[in-house]
């Protein structure tokens, strides 16, 4: 008798798997029974990330330190990352029980390769399908699942190509910076570039002289009382000089032809023509058209939303993944400006229920980009679903930055169907006394889609009322009277500093980079000191400086803009099947007719003075040794000849001229000659000014080893300081007496975050207006006396900065971001980590904060540092009854530069 055949097919739902929690949730909705949906919560596969992370087979191969075997057509070495072992086990044991594997990621090249990754680590046993998908509604997840596709390969290697080719980049050419530069500095395929476009744009307002030059402007009247203001535009037939007449290198004219006036001649000729003649010489009346602007692409969304919002593009991605994964809008990495045909039917009914059928052109409008990638998105960020979800009704399900974006990309895409804003522009030309005036205006006939929405503006009706400027009717020959004359000064102005908004559409100008990667490019060029900010503009360090110097002069192919641009192509190709991955890597790596990045960094670390890249010239006074501003080891400084002066760390570079170098010059020469003596003990008492600011020291290195100094209190000008105010600050702390009370000693210091008073443990923060060389025991006692209101002992603690809505899944507690002592931190109420630079509270998603806990927590505990005393008796402790000699310390002779 036959054995009957069984089965061992999984009877159990289709497991899909998608990358975030969030994206998760929205998908459940919609699929219902028969399928279970996971997280992979990110990446499941990486390259190692430092020596303890590659495997033991490989420590040993001269490549293991890459994680990419360059020696086997760049065959990559993945590990799972820490804290990821526990969610791939439960994604393994779902599998188990599964009927069918959906991979859900996202549908760009990384989207792609997490989803090739799954496969590579599960191994499933049952069919698999690849979802594809650009907004997460109900409709669109049900046509994915009628027509699932495979895995693209083609993607995942063009993806895999670009982590290897920077990894190359990154770990091949950071070490030269270290040993260079400074420490802990790293390179980057796009961050060099990007640090370049900065440094190149600082280095334009460094070599930028400006000019100067006067104008009238002046009012004339009509006989009914209106009147108009015009400007000053030549002067018996020479044209008054704009900006852009001037050399910004010199300051000079370009053109000597000019009328340049100074204030004086600027009065004498208002003075001559006020009681003159002037009549109307041309009128000039043009229509004009402008076209709504495109549906939002990431980059630019990103621009709009840190013009418009004021949000980092940091802070922009991680709002628009939110909306994206709740199913509010379409996929926010794209390069497209395409609608499909049902957003445009619903945003032209949308334009003809709200704004009126005159607001609607005759014919859909298209939009197309120049784009030729294939791994982004096929269409437009736009609100998801059909019809489109209003804003009105989104207030309560989103918060304050969500519905604002949400906002900003409704109005865009339904201003992207409206029609066409038509108008006129007015010239009107004075002329009298040999002077000839001009005055131009602008009236809205048909605003179009400005109704909905204006570049940059929150409040369209406010903004199309600034855009006008309505001028009285005048008539050809018509005779007015000046009632006033004004002269007006100007000044050239240096080339603004990049935004992020600015770099971010220089980037994508040039073709470097994506613009998905562009929020992360920014956040580590901050967080790598490369870059700080001042207001809304990027500006670079030195340190910037001397790493592009180096990269410039020794590496110029790594930072080349058709370089950079031209790999996008390349890895686009890959994309497509038309390259192949291996041998492009061969050519960058080894090198194919061409230098690749090996042969380039031969003999480097040999070749590059460290004393030459480090020196950023500032000017040469004349007769005296040029001025140079060096990039320390630990902060940089000036230097002229053996002259040398501290300069604090965020110096914005364009401030440092050759006068203000040569006073913070004179100062640190004057810092070497004592403000006087202390008259007990008889030492010097200088002012002096460190990387930290400036600072009063009594004594010298040569008398003790370490001299006793103390900073300057908040407010205090060094020009001020003379030695009795020196001794002062010497004298703290103060002992103000013993406290009537507790009997013991009440102090007053200046600590590193301002000034307070101290009594036993008891502490207070003195108030601004209570220094802590004046304030009294009396006042001491009573600042004592109130309720603490920070730290431990505070009465009330603090409010956190931000508290997310879920408790955290591993601690069950809840997660929230905290005001520490030395900045904002995370924390699920067992694991703390800190926010990177630049990393504020609002940006951050509950996804990212796990992934931050959970690699922090997979670190472990901080290991406990040895003190000098202990690890001097460990080394002096007896082995076998005889006691080692300790090592005589090496001395090593210090390099000049």
């Amino acid at each position: 008798m036959a054995k009957k055949k069984t089965t061992s097919e999984p009877q159990g739902d289709a497991l899909v798997i998608v990358e975030s929690p969030a994206k998760a949730r929205t998908i459940g909705k919609y699929l219902g029974k028969g399928y279970r949906v996971e997280a992979s919560i990110g990446h499941v596969r990486d390259l190692p990330q430092g020596a303890k992370e590659v495997p033991a087979q490989y420590k040993g191969e001269p490549w293991a330190n890459l994680g990419v075997n360059v020696n086997d057509k760049f065959t990559p070495i993945y590990v799972v990352p820490p804290g990821k072992t526990k969610q791939i086990k439960l994604l393994k044991d779902r599998l188990k029980d599964a009927s069918a594997l959906y991979l859900a990621t996202d549908e760009d090249r990384e989207g792609e390769a997490i989803s090739w990754h799954l496969l590579e680590l599960l191994k499933p046993k049952v069919p698999v399908h690849r979802l594809v998908f650009h907004e997460i509604t109900k409709d669109a997840i049900q046509q994915a699942l009628k027509g699932p596709r495979q895995v693209d390969e083609g993607l995942v290697r063009a993806q895999e190509t670009r982590r290897i080719v920077d990894r190359l980049y990154g770990y091949e050419v950071s070490p030269l910076l270290w040993r260079k530069v400074r420490p802990k500095l790293s390179a980057g395929r796009v961050q060099s570039v990007a640090v370049r476009l900065i440094v190149e744009r600082e280095r334009e307002r460094m070599a930028f002289r400006s000019a100067t030059w006067w104008d009238l402007l002046g009012m004339f009247a009509k006989t009914d009382g209106q009147s108009l203001e015009a400007t000053l535009v030549s002067v018996d037939g020479k044209r008054i000089p704009a900006g852009k007449d001037f050399d910004s290198a010199t300051g000079k004219l370009k053109n000597q032809d000019l009328m340049l006036l100074d204030g004086a001649a600027a009065e004498a000729l208002a003075a001559r023509i006020r009681s003159g003649e002037f009549r109307v010489t041309s009128i000039e009346d043009k229509p004009y058209t402008t076209r709504p602007y495109a549906p939002f692409t990431t980059s630019t969304l990103q621009q709009e939303a840190n013009r418009k919002l004021g949000y980092t593009a940091r802070r922009t991605m991680q709002v628009a993944q939110s909306l994206y994964e709740n199913g509010h809008i379409t996929y926010m990495r794209t390069d497209s400006t395409n609608l499909a045909s049902v957003a445009i039917e619903d945003a032209r009914r949308l334009v003809a229920d709200n704004y009126g059928k005159e607001y609607l052109p005759d014919e859909p409008r298209t939009y197309r980009s120049t784009v030729k990638n294939a791994q982004e998105a096929h269409e437009a960020i736009r609100p998801a679903g059909h019809p489109f979800e209003l804003p009105e009704t989104m207030r309560s399900q989103l918060n304050g930055d969500e519905f604002r974006l949400f906002d900003m990309i409704w109005k865009r895409t339904i201003a992207s169907q409206m029609a066409d804003a038509r108008g006129r522009r007015i010239s009107i030309t004075i002329e009298g006394q040999g002077c000839v005036f001009q005055v131009s205006g602008k009236t809205i006939d048909f605003p179009g889609y400005l109704r909905a929405y204006v570049e940059g503006s929150d409040d369209p009706s406010a903004e199309l009322a600034d855009q006008e400027r309505v001028l009285p009717n005048v008539e050809m020959g018509e005779r007015l009277t000046c009632t006033k004359l004004d002269a007006k000064e100007h000044t050239t102005q240096p080339p603004g500093r990049y935004s992020e908004a600015s770099l971010t559409k220089a980037l994508e100008e040039r073709g470097i980079g994506r613009p998905s990667t562009y929020a992360s490019i920014i956040d580590t060029i901050q967080h790598r000191n490369y870059v700080f900010k001042k207001q809304n503009a990027l500006v670079p360090t030195w340190v910037a400086f001397s790493v592009v110097q180096l990269l410039e002069e020794h590496l110029a192919a790594l930072v080349d803009y058709q370089f950079t641009a031209q790999m996008e192509d390349d890895l686009d190709a890959i994309s497509r099947g038309e390259q192949q991955y291996a041998t492009y890597l061969e050519k960058f790596y080894f090198g194919n007719g061409s230098p690749g990045l090996k042969k380039q960094l031969d003999h480097k670390l040999d070749e590059i003075d460290p004393a030459r890249i480090s020196r950023i010239h500032i000017g040469t006074p004349d007769g005296e040794a040029p001025i140079y501003v060096r990039v320390g080891r630990y902060s940089p400084f000036i230097e002229q000849g053996d002259r040398t002066a501290s300069l604090p760390e965020e110096t914005p570079p364009d401030e440092v001229t050759v006068e203000s170098a040569l006073k913070l010059l004179d100062q640190a020469q004057q810092g070497e000659e004592p403000l006087g003596f202390d008259p007990d003990s008889g030492k010097p008492v200088y002012l002096k000014t460190g990387r930290f600011g400036p600072y009063v020291q009594r004594g010298t290195p040569e008398d003790e080893d370490k001299p006793q100094n103390a900073s300057l209190l908040k407010g205090m000008n060094p020009a001020d300081i003379d030695l009795a105010t020196a001794l002062n600050l010497l004298s703290l702390p103060r002992n103000l007496g013993n406290h009537p009370e507790l009997g013991k000693e009440v102090m007053a210091y200046n600590g590193r975050y301002g000034p307070y008073v101290k009594c036993g443990e008891e502490t207070r923060s003195l108030p601004a207006d209570i220094s802590p060389l004046d304030v009294t025991l009396e006042q001491a006692i009573h600042l004592l006396a109130q309720p603490k209101t920070r730290g431990r002992g505070a009465a009330a603690k603090k409010e956190p900065l931000r508290v997310f809505e879920k408790p955290s899944p591993v601690t069950e507690k809840a997660v929230q971001i905290l005001d520490g002592r030395y900045g904002a931190y995370l924390t699920d109420g067992d694991t703390n980590v800190s926010l990177r630079k630049g990393m504020t509270p609002e940006e951050m998603t509950f996804d990212e904060a796990l992934s931050m806990l959970a690699d922090k927590a997979a670190q472990g505990p901080p290991k406990k540092k040895a003190s000098r005393r202990s690890a001097t008796k460990k080394a002096a402790a007896p082995k076998n009854g005889v006691a080692k000699k300790p090592a005589a310390k090496k001395r090593t002779a210090k390099k000049s530069g």
